[in-house]
């Protein structure tokens, strides 16, 4: 009996730290999207190892609020939500569109701030989150660096 409360005890005691950890992930997570929250627009892109002409660049805007975001290009609009998880390293986020063309799509990605200048690498297939910034051919990475803009 004595060893049955023991564990009860340990396994009370474990999935409060459990609940606690996630408590503190979640509070990280929304106080980074309160860092990146404004209007991005791109300055440089490359998707599989090739850079994206300044002609199609210019025209991309990222506009980040909480946990919600909105690409705009020359052609289209798309939104959607991102759960940010600033606990990986690097730092990391779920992408997942819920208007626009990529309804329904999810993107791994991984993210990096330095003071005004975003730079994200996206896995446009979804299936496995990038590794480092950087593009390579035959794959579907997408990096594109923003700086943000004045309100």
């Amino acid at each position: 009996m004595r060893g049955l409360l023991t564990a009860l005890l340990v396994l009370g005691f474990s999935a409060y730290g459990w609940s606690r950890g996630d408590e503190d992930v979640q509070k990280a997570a929304k106080e980074e999207g309160k860092k990146l929250e404004g209007t991005w627009q791109v300055t440089e892109a490359e998707l599989a190892g090739m850079k994206l002409p300044e002609q199609v660049v210019k025209h991309i805007q990222l506009v980040l609020n909480g946990d919600r975001y909105v690409v705009t290009t020359a052609e289209n609009k798309d939104q959607g939500t991102v759960h940010f998880l600033p606990d990986k390293s690097p730092k990391a986020m779920d992408i997942v569109g819920v208007e626009g063309p990529n309804k329904g799509k999810t993107f791994l990605a991984i993210y990096e701030l330095d003071e005004n200048t975003l730079k994200i690498c996206y896995d446009l297939k979804g299936q496995e989150r990038p590794t480092e910034f950087k593009t390579k051919p035959k794959t579907q990475l997408f990096l594109a660096i923003y700086h943000k803009q004045k309100p």
